[in-house]
């Protein structure tokens, strides 16, 4: 029996290791998951991180959060750029829409970072015009840590880039064993 394991495993090491999800990326020809964004968009996306690198640095909150939150604006105006439709003509001009109104229709998985944005967006006038004490220290930190974390939200799924799967780190691939038991590596 123990001859039958090692033979397998012998003949798993000469032909090479089937491919699996967690096996090593060369096992794995990367599935892109869709096209990449437009220009336009990934500029608005190196945009909003440059304003989101500026925020960082700013001293004055005011100052801090309205440039944060303009960070967001442009993140959430790069998937509108992406996925955006033009809304059908009518006669009748229709009222001017923020862009944290459009967001959850155009990208129903973002409503909640839209309705967190919104709920921002009254701060952010009222630190633009220099209302004193508009936004504290903690309200932009939070923001920027915010904005940050939607940032690479809306980049991994605005921007091409295929996701492989990790190498196994738990299989002795020189023996075929999986460490500490001694047993041939069935996989």
């Amino acid at each position: 029996m123990a001859s039958y394991h090692a033979a397998a495993a012998r003949r798993r090491r000469a032909t090479g290791p089937a491919p699996s999800l967690t096996g090593p990326a060369s096992d794995v020809h990367p599935v892109l998951r869709r096209a990449t964004a437009p220009p336009a968009a990934l500029d608005l996306l190196a945009q909003a991180r440059a304003g989101l690198d500026e925020a960082a640095v700013l001293e004055t909150p005011n100052e801090r959060y309205a440039t944060a939150h303009l960070a967001a604006l442009r993140t959430a105006a790069a998937v509108l750029a992406a996925r955006g439709r033009p809304e059908p003509t009518s006669r009748r001009r229709a009222r001017i829409r923020s862009a944290w109104e459009v967001l959850p229709e155009i990208a129903p998985e973002l409503s909640e970072w839209s309705a967190l944005f919104a709920s921002g967006a009254r701060r952010r006038a009222r630190a633009e015009a220099g209302i004193q004490g508009a936004a504290s220290r903690r309200d932009a930190d939070d923001l920027i840590r915010d904005v940050a974390m939607f940032l690479r939200l809306v980049e991994r799924m605005l921007v091409l880039q295929p996701v492989l799967p990790q190498p196994r780190q738990d299989i002795d691939h020189e023996e075929g064993q999986a460490p500490g038991h001694g047993f041939p590596d069935a996989g």
